[in-house]
């Protein structure tokens, strides 16, 4: 769906996939095949990966657990911070990465991939999915935030 947007700031370059939507809390949301009910894919921005720091720990809540929007679905400790991240849909979790378990730092190599944190059955796609940002605008949030960093360094 056309090329990654990307963002330098200093001497970082962040990607952001057009192929998705976005919190401007940088969690993105990529739907998984034509399904009814939608199942969403979700996973941390480049931006967030980069910023946080080495991951040493991913937890996500367990398939089956039940998510409301803004209520957390995962937390990845690094480094440098501990962040808590916000489920953008209400739903059930249906599939969690594994892998991550043993291999946390897949979010740094390949957030957009690999590093993908878990799959949620949306119970209420048609409504909630106006709230997330469409790839230029989190790019506009993500450089206000990116460059309001770099001034205060």
């Amino acid at each position: 769906m056309g090329a990654d947007l990307q963002l330098t700031v200093d001497k970082f370059t962040f990607r952001v996939p057009a192929d998705r939507s976005y919190t401007a809390d940088g969690v993105w949301v990529q739907r998984v095949g034509d399904d009814d009910p939608v199942r969403v894919r979700l996973g941390v921005t480049d931006f967030v990966q980069q910023h946080s720091g080495d991951m040493t720990f991913v937890h996500t809540r367990p398939a089956g657990t039940r998510v409301l929007r803004g209520e957390e679905f995962a937390a990845i400790e690094t480094v440098k911070v501990d962040v808590s991240l916000a489920a953008p849909v209400a739903g059930r979790v249906v599939e969690v990465n594994d892998a991550l378990e043993t291999a946390p730092e897949m979010v740094n190599q390949d957030p957009y991939g690999a590093g993908w944190l878990a799959v949620v059955e949306a119970t209420n796609w048609a409504a909630e999915r106006g709230a997330l940002l469409e790839p230029a605008a989190y790019l506009a949030v993500m450089k206000q935030q990116a460059t309001s960093e770099a001034e205060a360094r």
